[in-house]
């Protein structure tokens, strides 16, 4: 009862006019990036950054939550029309939903995509609802240990998960890390890591790194491989509809996939990619109509990873929310919003800001039906952003993300570090080195190293206080875990 009062008190926040204002902004912007190929929700809220510092914290983030969903339901439009996913939750998407396009039900593709959309992010709003004050409720009870196996965790999985090489994963790791430790010691306040340089007393501000790196590396990279060709959206036939049968075939997919999703974004390293590869696994094996999967296209293969996909979104906000943990690039950016504010997601944002926290959590339900309305009779628009010639787009996000940060800072320091940084978020894309890792680091790093310090000051200096509770012993064997299965199964499948 007191969580339902508590989502009415988010609700009359988030019903607002400013507020509504704001929701519907985030959610033709996520909607827009989600359909422009290669611009992610991810970078869309690092670029909003610096620009969102002027208006209150509970508006930013109605307005980034609007992104973040928005984002799901475009990239699927770009996935089923021109084969091309306009983020990587999207990738399954495009397996069948390109396929049922070029053989004329395309619009029931688009339908099945966006009604699962709704159906999973409400559901998983829900469940976000129920889950978050609970776990907010058991952190109080972690102590330091327990934090510290839990940003350890964290690193491994991402690491390991995100990308195609456990060892590039662990190189940008330490590059966060190394990054995070920059500026004055909070413990001794001694300066570290700043080679006499009086601007990186303060560390390296994180905006900096997030547009460097998602916005100035990914220009140089399209830039360095445009080719003029156009892709050319596949024409819709009909009104965006489905029939008696296309509903039932895909509403079990639907729930299949948000009971899928939630928990796997949830978990640290889960994002979106992983949910919607096993949903599509899952439908395929499960469908009557296998002989339509890689060939005329089935809707069970759009519906399911697109409600997989979705129900993801919500997952991330509970880890986020109630611990202080990003288990994505997308969620570790929100983190640095919280962090601009000066703000600190986990059990105490419940009680000190339970203005922002319920407001956004009411702000999911209206950005899921705000998303609906404009997907479903719309998607004829939404695809005429694919006009738009990269040169001029790339062009216009570069001078917003230089305007941004002079902005924020107005150091020629910040501006020469954003082109060193930029560079290399470039190369970092050439060799496929995973950029979350590196966020991870350089967010947490600092968390992780106050609670050891915590720690060990609390042990005089006996490491076994590491392994003293028994959530900090499951969580470290967690940890392990991820580090070595993935070695130990792949070295049993060569034997076989």
């Amino acid at each position: 009862m007191d969580t339902f009062s508590l989502l009415l008190d988010g609700f009359s926040v988030a019903i607002q006019p400013m507020n509504l204002l704001w929701a519907l902004i985030g959610s033709l912007l996520g909607t827009a990036i989600g359909i422009l190929p290669g611009i992610g929700p991810a970078l869309t809220i690092a670029l909003l950054l610096p620009v969102t510092i002027s208006i209150g914290p509970v508006s930013a983030f109605i307005m980034f939550a609007g992104v973040l969903y928005g984002a799901m339901y475009g990239g699927s439009t770009t996935s089923i029309l021109i084969n091309t996913p306009g983020e990587a939750g999207a990738m399954m998407t495009a397996l069948e939903g390109n396929k049922m396009a070029r053989n004329g039900r395309g619009a029931a593709a688009l339908a099945t995509a966006a009604i699962g959309s709704f159906v999973a992010g409400t559901i998983a709003t829900l469940l976000l609802t129920l889950a978050a004050p609970a776990i907010a409720e058991l952190a109080f009870y972690l102590k330091p240990a327990d934090y510290f196996a839990l940003t350890i965790l964290a690193f491994t999985s991402v690491s390991v998960v995100m990308g195609t090489s456990r060892t590039r994963g662990f190189i940008t790791l330490l590059i966060g890390l190394a990054l995070g430790v920059i500026g004055i010691d909070n413990m001794t306040g001694q300066a570290r890591m700043t080679f006499g340089t009086m601007q990186l007393l303060e560390g390296i501000e994180l905006t900096v790194v997030l547009v460097s790196l998602f916005a100035i590396g990914e220009i140089i990279y399209v830039a360095s491989r445009f080719h003029h060709s156009k892709d050319i959206p596949i024409k819709i036939r009909g009104g965006a509809y489905m029939t008696k049968q296309e509903w039932k075939r895909s509403w079990k997919p639907w729930l299949r996939g948000t009971v899928l999703g939630f928990p796997m974004g949830a978990i640290p390293g889960g994002g979106s990619e992983i949910p919607t590869m096993l949903s599509y696994t899952m439908e395929k094996k499960l469908s009557k109509h296998k002989e339509e999967f890689g060939t005329t296209g089935a809707i069970e293969g759009v519906a399911g990873p697109e409600a997989a996909n979705n129900a993801a979104a919500a997952g991330v906000l509970v880890p986020l929310l109630t611990l202080g943990l990003p288990t994505s690039a997308t969620a570790a950016i929100l983190l640095a919003a919280f962090q601009n504010y000066g703000l600190q997601p986990g059990p105490f944002l419940f009680s000190s800001n339970s203005e922002l926290v319920w407001g956004l959590i009411a702000s999911l339900y209206i950005g899921n039906v705000m998303l609906l309305i404009l997907n479903l009779p719309l998607v004829g628009m939404w695809v005429k952003l694919l006009l738009i010639p990269k040169p001029q787009l790339y062009a216009g996000i570069l001078v917003f993300a230089v305007i941004g940060i002079w902005g924020v800072s107005g150091s020629v320091f910040d501006l020469a570090l954003m082109v060193g940084l930029g560079l290399m978020g470039y190369v970092m894309r050439v060799y496929d080195f995973p950029i979350a890792p590196l966020l991870i680091g350089l967010i947490l790093g600092p968390m992780a190293e106050t609670q050891l310090r915590t720690a060990l000051a609390s042990s005089q200096g006996d490491p076994s206080v590491l392994v003293q509770t028994p959530l900090s012993i499951i969580i470290l064997v967690i940890a392990i875990l991820f580090l070595f299965v993935p070695i130990i199964l792949k070295r049993l499948k060569a034997v076989a």
